[in-house]
C-alpha cells in the first residue's frame, strides 16, 4: 500500500483535497473559528504521513500541482478591488498610512521579541516578513540568509490565526470601518486572512487584497533595513 501510494502521482493532490474538504466539513457542523478548514487540513496531512511513513518530498511531488493555481487565485483578488476602485480613490491616503503603519508595527515587534528573546541574526530575519504573501517572504527571508521554511511556517501561522481572529478581534475593539477592517487584515494575515475578509464583506475583501501586494513591497524595503539592526 505504502509502495502505491509513494508511486502514485496524485496522491499529494488526493491528500491535499481530501483533508481540506474534512476541515470544511468539520468547520459546517461545529460552526466555531476554531475549527479553520486550512489549520484542520494541515493537521490531517501531517498525521496522514506519519502515519503512513511517507516523507515530505514524495507527499510534494503530487500535492506540487496544486501550488500552479496559487498564481491565478492571488490574481482573481484583483476582482473586488476592481469593483471598489471608486472608494479607494476616495480614501487611498488611509489605506496607503494604514498598511504602512501596520507594516511597521510588524517589523518592530519582531524586532523587539528578537531582543527579548536574544535570537541570532538568521533566525531573527526569518521572521521579519512573517506577515506578507509567501512567494515574496521565501525571497526576502533567502536574501537576508533566513531559513526559507521556518519562513513559511510563520507566514503560514500568520495567516491562519488571522482568518480565525481578525472578526473577533475587530469586534472587541470596536473595528467597525469596513475599509480599516480591510486593510488590517490584509496587512497582518496576507490571502489565507483576505478569504475571511472577503466573508465579512466585499469592501473589506477589496481593500484586503491591496493590503497584500502593498505589504509585500513595502516588506521588501523595510526588512532589508530592519535587518541590520540585529547582526
Amino acid at each position: 500500500m505504502r509502495e502505491f501510494l509513494e508511486n502514485s502521482m496524485f496522491f499529494g493532490v488526493f491528500l491535499t483535497l481530501l483533508a481540506y474538504c474534512i476541515g470544511l466539513f468539520v468547520q459546517k457542523k461545529l460552526k466555531h473559528m476554531l475549527f479553520n478548514p486550512l489549520l484542520i487540513a494541515i493537521i490531517l496531512t501531517i498525521v496522514a504521513l506519519l502515519v503512513l511513513d511517507i516523507d515530505y518530498d514524495t507527499y510534494y511531488d503530487g500535492a506540487k500541482y496544486l501550488s500552479y493555481l496559487l498564481t491565478p487565485a492571488t490574481v482573481c483578488l484583483a476582482i473586488p478591488l476592481y469593483e471598489q476602485f471608486e472608494l479607494l480613490k476616495k480614501n487611498y491616503k488611509a489605506v496607503l498610512c494604514g498598511i504602512a503603519s501596520g507594516i511597521l508595527t510588524c517589523l518592530v515587534s519582531v524586532f523587539l521579541l528578537a531582543l527579548l528573546f536574544r535570537l541570532d541574526h538568521a533566525t531573527y530575519v526569518t521572521l521579519l516578513p512573517k506577515s506578507i504573501t509567501t512567494a515574496i517572504g521565501m525571497g526576502i527571508s533567502e536574501e537576508l540568509g533566513g531559513y526559507v521554511s521556518i519562513t513559511i511556517a510563520a507566514i503560514i501561522l500568520s495567516g491562519i490565526l488571522g482568518n480565525i481572529f481578525a472578526a473577533s478581534f475587530c469586534k472587541l475593539f470596536k473595528i467597525t470601518e469596513p475599509i480599516a477592517v480591510g486593510v488590517a487584515i490584509g496587512t497582518s494575515s496576507h490571502a489565507i486572512g483576505t478569504t475571511k475578509a472577503l466573508e465579512i464583506g466585499a469592501v473589506e475583501g477589496a481593500m484586503s487584497s491591496l493590503s497584500i501586494v502593498v505589504a509585500g513591497l513595502l516588506t521588501v524595503i523595510g526588512a532589508p533595513i530592519f535587518a541590520n539592526f540585529i547582526a
